[in-house]
């Protein structure tokens, strides 16, 4: 078994990572920022990417571990310079850390938006991301996640919610793929503790195509327990102004801001084909019909939906 240095632990993917690789029979030194209860075969270190002490915390995180996984990023910041300090400083800091406890193995969490850096503040500190990784000389492999949702999720609540509703405002037509948290944990987990050459992976459900947002939105109406649902389709213009609402009434909670319209605008994000796992090595495992039906069960037990 292995000794798995994780960030982004306490986050959303990073929680269901610890879950299976403690299922696996791994050890685990995870980084938080807050003092976490005992855990078995969890050791805990407190500190972060962005800190001043983050040179001494990295250091005891890597620490006798046979493999990094890096799954700590922003996916909201005011502006480029804070995508830049929590995609590529703090990538930056982990490969670093890394190699100076020799450490070769590393999986990095990046996204399908750094298939596009133009785009967005966000797919641009992404893409970096991969490249400053690429120039480490680890012994590296990249995974972007398309769309990831599950139990425990917030990014995918509005969307159930207004499916839910029966009406649901949409991005303008164009298709995306999917991902269950519990299958990119999992990936993660096998990329760690597999050998492989140096790769960017790009995973889905397994859905040929992806799905466009109509049929998404009516899958998540299905899973909610509204089985008609009317998908109305934006212009870009008003997801802008819908940004600028979104900021004034939310603040730092928007989930709409004006760097996520240029992702949400774009009209593909369907996992490559050619980037797709080698399937000996990983294979999606959740349907997700039953992976959406899962997480609407989970917004409504936490009175989310």
């Amino acid at each position: 078994m292995s000794v798995l240095a994780i960030t982004g632990g306490t986050g959303f993917v990073g929680s269901h990572a610890i879950t299976l690789a403690l299922a696996a029979g791994h050890d685990v030194r995870a980084l938080t920022r807050r003092p976490q209860p005992p855990r078995a075969g969890v050791t805990w270190i407190e500190g972060a990417l962005d800190t001043p002490d983050a040179l001494d915390a990295l250091d005891r995180l890597v620490m006798g571990s046979d493999a990094v996984v890096h799954i700590a990023g922003v996916v909201n910041a005011p502006d480029r310079a804070g995508f830049a300090a929590g995609n590529i400083a703090g990538t930056q800091a982990m490969i670093d850390a890394a190699t100076r406890a020799g450490v070769r193995r590393f999986v990095h969490v990046s996204s399908i938006a750094g298939r596009e850096p133009l785009l967005s503040n966000y797919g641009w500190s992404k893409a970096e991301s991969e490249r400053v990784l690429a120039a480490s000389g680890l012994d590296w492999v990249v995974v972007r996640p398309p769309a990831i949702y599950g139990p425990g999720d917030m990014e995918m609540r509005d969307l159930f919610r207004m499916a839910k509703r029966g009406v649901a405002l949409l991005p303008p037509g164009g298709r995306a793929s999917v991902i269950a948290a519990d299958d990119v944990a999992d990936l993660l987990i096998v990329l760690a503790t597999h050998a492989t050459p140096r790769l960017i992976i790009e995973p889905d459900d397994g859905r040929p195509g992806g799905w466009s947002h109509a049929e998404m939105v009516r899958a998540m109406g299905v899973a909610a327990g509204q089985h008609r649902v009317l998908p109305i389709a934006l212009p870009k213009a008003i997801l802008t102004l819908g940004a600028k609402l979104d900021g004034a009434f939310r603040g730092k909670g928007a989930k709409l801001t004006a760097d996520r319209v240029g992702y949400l605008s774009h009209p593909d994000w369907v996992a490559d084909p050619a980037k797709r796992p080698d399937p000996a090595l990983w294979r999606p495992k959740v349907d997700t019909a039953t992976g959406f039906a899962e997480t609407a069960a989970w917004y409504r037990a936490n009175g989310l939906l």
